[in-house]
C-alpha cells in the first residue's frame, strides 16, 4: 500500500471536510492484480492434477482457501503499514518541536519531502510548516489505528477474495477441464486489461496502452511465478 506522501511536510494542517476514499485507485487496481496473480498461477499450477466429478469445486475452494489466507495477511499487513508510517510522522513531529535550531528543523523537513516535491517547497514555505507544526499542541501520545484504516483493510481483503471467482468460477461451470482452464486464462486477461486502462486514465497515459502493457505484463509474471514453482 503507499504511504501519504504529503502527510510528512504538512502533519499539523487540519483535516478538510472532503472525504477521500480509504482506497485510491492504485490501491484497488494493486490489490485486485494481485489476487487475479495468485488465483491465476495456483489455477495453472493444479488443474492438470485435478479430475472427477468434483473437480471444479474442488478448484474453487482450494483457489478461494489459498486467496482467503493472502487477502487476511495483506489487510493486517496493510494496518501495519499504516501505523509504522503515522508513527514515523508523529516521530518527525515530536524532533521538529524539540529542535530549537529552526534551520535544523527546515532541513528534518526537506529531508522527508519526496524528491519529486522537494524542488517545489522553498526554505520560507517549510519554516511556514516547521513553525507550524511546533505551535501545534493536539499530538496524539501514540499512533493508532482509526475507522478508515480498518475499512482500507476490510476493502484490500475483500478485492483479493473476490478476484477468486473470475479465474476459478469457470472449473465449476465447465465440466471440460481444458475448456475451463482457456475461459478462466481469458477471463483474467480481460480483467488485467481493465486493470491497465483505469491504471492509465489515473495516470493520464494512453488508457489502451496502458492495458495492453497490463496484459503483457500480467502474462510474463504469470509464466515467471509458475516457472519458479509458485
Amino acid at each position: 500500500m503507499l504511504p501519504d506522501t504529503t502527510a510528512d511536510a504538512a502533519l499539523a494542517e487540519p483535516r478538510g471536510n472532503t472525504r477521500a476514499p480509504v482506497l485510491d485507485t492504485v490501491d484497488r487496481v494493486s490489490e485486485l492484480c494481485f489476487g487475479l496473480f495468485m488465483a491465476l498461477t495456483f489455477v495453472g499450477t493444479v488443474s492438470a492434477a485435478t479430475s472427477g466429478e468434483d473437480a471444479g469445486r474442488k478448484m474453487l475452494y482450494t483457489a478461494l482457501g489459498c486467496n482467503l489466507a493472502w487477502g487476511l495477511a495483506d489487510a493486517v499487513m496493510y494496518l501495519m503499514r499504516t501505523l509504522v508510517n503515522r508513527g514515523r510522522r508523529r516521530t518527525l513531529a515530536f524532533a521538529i518541536k524539540r529542535e530549537l535550531d529552526a534551520a535544523e528543523g527546515v532541513r528534518e523537513l526537506r529531508a522527508r519531502l519526496p524528491p519529486f516535491l522537494a524542488p517545489f517547497f522553498s526554505d520560507a514555505e517549510l519554516e511556514s510548516i516547521r513553525s507550524r507544526i511546533a505551535r501545534y499542541d493536539a499530538l496524539p501520545e501514540r499512533p493508532s489505528l482509526e475507522r478508515d484504516d480498518f475499512l482500507a483493510a476490510l476493502g484490500i481483503f475483500i478485492i483479493i477474495v473476490l478476484s477468486t471467482f473470475p479465474v476459478a468460477a469457470p472449473f465449476v461451470i465447465i465440466r471440460h477441464v481444458p475448456t475451463a482452464l482457456l475461459v478462466s486464462r481469458a477471463l483474467t486477461l480481460v480483467m488485467l486489461f481493465g486493470c491497465g486502462v483505469a491504471l492509465g486514465s489515473y495516470a493520464g497515459w494512453g488508457a489502451l496502452k496502458a492495458g495492453l502493457a497490463m496484459v503483457t505484463l500480467g502474462v510474463l509474471l504469470t509464466m515467471a511465478i509458475i516457472a519458479l514453482g509458485g
